[in-house]
């Protein structure tokens, strides 16, 4: 079985109810008076005006275009940049073409993210840019509508600082939604806050002709303002490569006969129709470009924040470069479940899943312009790994970004087995990756009821994937020193080995701890801290930020002696620094050979408590003797288990 449908799916706006209060001394300017609303003279003869919006460019809109402009009506068509010339959605000269006939083009991202959950340069990327390429299709564009209806200050701030005069919310306004019986019937004319302009929910299967006209009565049975209809799918919805039929989506019939309706009403003068242009005024501000994308990272994990440890930003509920997909008829739900697969101080990402008919749901990076999907080259091929338990079968599916940043359905792994009580984990090399693709996201997904747990994933060139020659995988470590080598911890030798038995010494115990670090930037000093450590000298820096972090303080005739071997005892006096020398657990282990007086005693305890060492048969911890290269990729891989970067 493989999952082919678009990722993911507008959200129910139900979910983003809320009541647009205007808090006086908001830092924004958003009122009419200073953001130079021009909104038509009033028309007290005509108690409403509606306006028919159609979100995301759908191919399917297009006849419902030319009816209602065979009716007398326009239209407006907020149309993430991104998606146009893609399989199932409109062309360049389509959208031109409805332009030309007198509807409204207007903003909705470059890739339809959830702007909440981004950084302050990637939701720029998405507002501004999408503004800069619509404009250089020779469109006219002056109003946007946030995807998933999903805003906040500093969104709206960005919105009008990227030249938008308005921005649409959803689910603020009276509609069939019971969770709306107490909102207005309307928006204002002009409206309190043209950044959140208010609108019902937006329209779907469940909708009846009765449904539509109610906005309309019911806005003129209560003094009459603004209402705006949001339409995604015309016809049966169903998308061509899965077979799936999107629930936001009313029948052609239907539409026809609504439309046919809301022209008789216009004919009745009792509702003007007006595209968002037509109501907010305003004229067409100055383009301005979105910040340029990070460079790209081409080696290590690929994957930014693996371990999905590190919250998203403005109080996101997904971790931060993460964000949840899913398609077809089901109930997912997402939540943060302790303790991870790392240990007791991490967590992992769940996926409950109900009333499961048909698609799928999973966690996939966050498909934007640059701030953390997943780099990729045309041609290359790609190692996928992460940690699941699942109650049913999982796979990997696989996202590509093309063109102007459209996201299209790649390819999916072969099934993994379920393993509902213990960890497992899914490898899997991709098939090389499309022409034109310039970067990628995967993410295991769930199938069918119940429950699937994910953590600590990997993505890597294939090309960059190293082994050595003395590390078959049959040996100790082997897994650990794989996780050293592709994440950059360590490049082995000139000759293709790990010398995985061999001593290591304080030297590249340092490095391996600054890479741990994730390589921080660090300018050394011009003089060392260690007489016996020159600036000539290997891992110069690395030894020299060891030094200035606390980890090691070296030895009381200021040498570090960087080519003695370090011992266990040591390891853990490093460790234990590097995490900011956290409390003891009173109920840590403790070993025979570990006595209260020994050196570094609290040290190794925690090692013990956190299950970055297991100690010897006999409960031995052997302090002084020196630790093997294999064994300290070992306590590193554990380390990082314990404690992911971000």
């Amino acid at each position: 079985m493989v999952s082919n449908a678009s990722p993911t799916r507008e959200t129910k706006t139900s979910n983003f109810h809320k009541s647009r209060v205007i808090v006086a001394g908001l830092t924004l300017a958003l009122t009419a008076s200073t953001i130079g609303f021009v909104a038509p003279a009033a028309q007290a003869a005509v108690p409403s005006t509606v306006t028919l919006t159609f979100d995301d460019a759908n191919l399917d809109q297009l006849g419902a275009a030319t009816f209602i402009n065979n009716l007398g009506m326009k239209g407006t068509f907020f149309t993430p940049s991104g998606y146009i010339g893609s399989p199932n959605y409109m062309s360049v000269s389509q959208v031109q073409a409805l332009q030309a006939a007198g509807n409204e083009i207007g903003g909705h991202s470059v890739t339809h993210p959830d702007l909440t959950t981004m950084n302050v340069d990637e939701v720029t990327r998405q507002v501004c840019t999408d503004r800069v390429n619509l404009a250089n299709m020779g469109l006219d564009i002056q109003n946007f509508a946030y995807p998933f209806a999903s805003e906040n200050a500093a969104v709206e701030s960005i919105v009008q600082q990227c030249g938008y005069n308005s921005a649409r919310g959803l689910g603020d306004v009276r509609s069939k939604s019971a969770e709306s019986a107490t909102f207005p019937f309307f928006e204002t004319i002009p409206p309190a806050n043209a950044y959140v302009t208010g609108a019902p929910d937006q329209v779907d299967n469940t909708w009846t002709l009765l449904d539509l006209q109610n906005l309309v009565t019911n806005a003129n049975a209560n003094g009459g303002g603004w209402v705006q209809y949001t339409f995604h799918h015309i016809g049966d919805g169903i998308d061509p490569g899965s077979g799936v039929a999107d629930p936001l989506t009313v029948s052609t019939a239907l539409f026809q006969e609504f439309s046919t309706w809301l022209a008789g009403q216009v004919t009745a003068g009792t509702v003007v129709v007006k595209t968002v242009k037509g109501v907010i005024g305003g004229t067409t501000k100055p383009l301005l470009a979105g910040p340029a994308a990070p460079a790209a990272t081409t080696l290590g994990n690929l994957i930014q924040n693996p371990s999905m440890e590190t919250p998203g930003p403005n109080d996101s509920p997904y971790p931060n470069c993460w964000a949840p997909g899913s398609y077809g008829a089901n109930t997912p739900v997402y939540t943060a479940v302790s303790p991870g697969h790392g240990g007791t101080a991490t967590a992992a990402r769940q996926i409950g899943l109900s009333n499961y008919v048909s698609g799928d749901a999973k966690f996939l990076q966050q498909m934007d312009l640059g701030q953390c999907a997943p780099s990729a080259t045309p041609g290359k091929t790609y190692l996928a790994k992460a940690w699941y338990k699942a109650s049913g079968l999982t796979q990997f599916e696989a996202y590509y970004r093309t063109g102007l940043g459209n996201w299209v359905y790649w390819t999916a792994s072969p099934m993994f087995a379920a393993s509902s009580t213990e960890w497992a984990q899914a490898s899997w090399i991709s098939e090389p990756v499309p022409a034109g693709a310039t970067a990628i996201s995967i993410g295991l997904n769930i199938l069918a009821n119940g429950t699937l747990i994910t953590d600590d994933y990997e993505l890597y060139d294939t090309a960059t994937v190293r082994s050595f020659t003395d590390v078959p995988a049959t040996a100790n470590f082997y897994k650990e020193v794989s996780w050293a080598s592709n994440n950059l911890i360590t490049t082995g030798y000139l000759d293709g080995t790990f010398r995985p038995l061999q001593n290591i010494d304080r030297n590249a115990m340092a490095a391996f701890m600054y890479r741990l670090a994730g390589s921080p930037a660090y300018t050394p000093p011009a003089v060392s801290h260690f007489k016996d450590v020159p600036p000539t000298g290997p891992f110069y820096k690395e030894v020299n930020w060891l030094y200035d972090q606390g980890i090691t303080t070296g030895y009381a005739d200021g040498t570090f002696r960087p080519f003695d071997s370090v011992n266990r005892d040591a390891v853990a006096a490093f460790l234990y620094r590097m995490n900011g020398k956290p409390a003891v657990p009173a109920n840590a282990p403790t070993f025979v050979d570990v006595r209260t007086t020994t050196p570094f005693y609290n040290e190794i305890r925690w090692l013990a408590a956190t299950g970055i060492t297991t100690g010897y048969p006999g409960n031995l911890y052997k302090p002084i003797q020196p630790i093997a290269r294999d064994a300290m990729a070992a306590f590193v891989y554990r380390y990082n288990q314990n404690f992911p970067k971000g």
